[in-house]
């Protein structure tokens, strides 16, 4: 199976437990491997023979912003489905949201989760 992948995306949400996370929202990162069989793709040169990455950052970033969640567990799960509905050539994605300015009192880079959705 080949991946397409999307690494880095920076999201601006509204995603928390603490009231002003709902408030004043924050960056998160959002990485995605897509496994899909793309094989005519790379014959054809078509991009309806493979899964658009524009259409796909345009999903992720409406399941991010079109509800506000307190866990970014469920912000992830939520991007999975929508990436599953995006295209029937998907047939795993991997999800990883990553929360850099966390509030937790400690110098850390990010907290993130990961999970991992299958048709």
């Amino acid at each position: 199976m080949d991946k397409i992948m999307i690494k880095g995306l920076n999201v601006f949400a509204y995603h928390g437990v603490n009231p002003e996370e709902k408030i004043n929202g924050q960056n998160f990162i959002v990485d995605v491997t897509m496994l899909a069989d793309i094989e005519r793709a790379c014959q054809t040169d078509n991009l309806d023979d493979t899964v658009n990455y524009a259409r796909a950052v345009k999903v992720i970033t409406a399941a991010m912003t079109e509800q506000k969640h307190d866990l970014i567990e469920k912000a992830a799960a939520k991007v999975a489905e929508h990436l599953l509905d995006l295209s029937k050539k998907i047939s795993v994605v991997e999800v990883t949201i990553k929360k850099p300015k966390a509030p937790i009192e400690a110098e850390f880079e990010y907290v993130a989760v990961e999970i991992k959705r299958t048709r």
